[in-house]
């Protein structure tokens, strides 16, 4: 059983800073791609910031130089640092990870329960 354990977010003033943590957790081989999507009120899931396994980054236009994303292999974590935050930054987010599973052919995609993240003006 693999789980998607995530924490932070919160509430905050349009230019402050959160942070958002994932964990992979359970019996797997491996984590490959790791990312964070976001949905916000009325608006279609987004994808925010990838991460591969090597390190390699993708953001979303809307966040470029604003959030970082970030990884620890050896503890199997993903963090999303989230500055000069904007009102149109509120979501729900939501972890999301490629699990290399013992004796399976292709990986398994989990999805972390959600965080709310508010922005304030």
């Amino acid at each position: 059983q693999v789980q998607l354990v995530e924490s932070g977010g919160g509430s905050v003033q349009a230019g402050g800073s959160l942070a958002l943590s994932c964990a992979v957790v359970g019996s797997f081989v491996s984590v490959a791609d790791m990312a964070w999507y976001r949905q916000a009120p009325g608006k279609e899931t987004e994808m925010v910031a990838s991460i591969r396994g090597g390190g390699s980054t993708n953001y979303a236009d809307s966040v470029k130089g604003r959030f970082t994303i970030s990884r620890d292999n050896a503890r199997n974590t993903m963090t999303l640092q989230m500055n000069d935050l904007k009102p149109w930054d509120t979501a729900v987010y939501y972890c999301n990870a490629e699990v290399i599973m013992p004796m399976a052919f292709s990986p398994h995609i989990y999805w972390g329960q959600g965080r709310r993240v508010t922005v304030s003006s």
